[in-house]
């Protein structure tokens, strides 16, 4: 088995499963076997059968034969599932995390090495492997994964070391800054307590100043305030008075108007304009009694 790369502990694992496999299998092979002679003894009593007794038979044993293989191949991989389990809770112990290659398991030349091996060297392997105290595998112990873990392991306590002094260094940078914060807490109270009393006598300054000026500002407003209303009664009089001068312009213009329309009635133009008027006037009349008279005759 040294191709496929075993130690001596997990070629004796693997001869355990083969060995476990097989008996298995002779004992699966046993019960079809077990089938045929059942069917001899049973049906095989007469010397001449019908092609209808014959196929009935036939279709039984079928039956039987297929449900004893399918067992069997469920069976097998079920116990193959068990078996990867056992391996890979091994594995998550480490944190490890395995992985298969499922087009390994119809590699030909592989199979045939297995078998090749199933029929020389697993026939004559040391006794003293058959009597392994438990059928359970050993934790994965040896020299490569050993040394990984140590180196791993290792590694981990250099950084944990690392980040230790890290901490150590930050936690006295914090308990510095924290002194620092503190000495400028006390120092800006102290400039609040000196500007807060500075601010106060500003702030009394400015009030003063603020009512010089509001009282300034309302002597204005009332100042304003009275000139307004001397204004608005000079508007007053200034409109009515308007009001009156355009009311004699309005009169004198319709008397100027009248005036015009008169002189206007008085021309010879006015006059020529009228008997024109006059004369299409009785025409018109004319014509319509004409057409009354038409209208009445027909």
């Amino acid at each position: 088995m040294a191709e496929f790369g075993f130690n001596e502990h997990h070629q004796n694992e693997v001869i355990n499963y083969m060995r476990f496999a097989r008996s298995k299998r002779v004992l699966r092979l046993k019960t079809i076997d077990s089938c045929f002679e059942e069917l001899k003894d049973s049906r095989l009593v007469e010397e001449t059968f019908t092609v209808d007794e014959v196929r009935e038979m036939l279709d039984g044993l079928q039956a039987v034969v297929r449900g004893e293989v399918e067992t069997e191949l469920i069976n097998t991989a079920h116990t193959n599932v068990l078996l990867l389990r056992q391996l890979f809770s091994q594995a998550e112990k480490f944190y490890l995390r395995l992985q298969t290659d499922i087009s390994e398991l119809e590699n030909r030349e592989l199979l045939e090495k297995v078998a090749e091996f199933e029929k020389t060297d697993f026939k004559t392997t040391n006794k003293v492997n058959q009597e392994t105290s438990k059928p359970k595998l050993a934790p994965l112990n040896e020299g490569g994964v050993s040394e990984l873990l140590n180196k791993e392991i290792t590694r981990l306590k250099e950084e944990n070391d690392k980040l230790k002094a890290r901490l150590r260094t930050l936690e006295s940078q914090a308990m510095s800054a924290l002194d620092d914060k503190t000495k400028a807490e006390r120092a800006l109270k102290d400039l609040q307590k000196v500007r807060g009393e500075q601010q106060t006598a500003a702030n009394a300054q400015e009030i003063s100043s603020l009512e010089d000026t509001v009282t300034a500002l309302r002597e204005d407003y009332e100042r304003s305030l009275s000139a307004t209303a001397s204004s608005q009664k000079d508007l007053q009089e200034n409109l009515v008075s308007a009001k009156h001068d355009l009311l004699r312009v309005q009169e004198q213009l319709a008397l100027a108007e009248k005036e015009l329309e008169k002189k206007f009635q008085q021309t010879a133009a006015y006059r020529s304009m009228k008997e024109i008027l006059t004369k299409k006037n009785e025409q018109i009349k004319e014509i319509r009694k004409r057409l009354q008279r038409y209208e009445s005759d027909e």
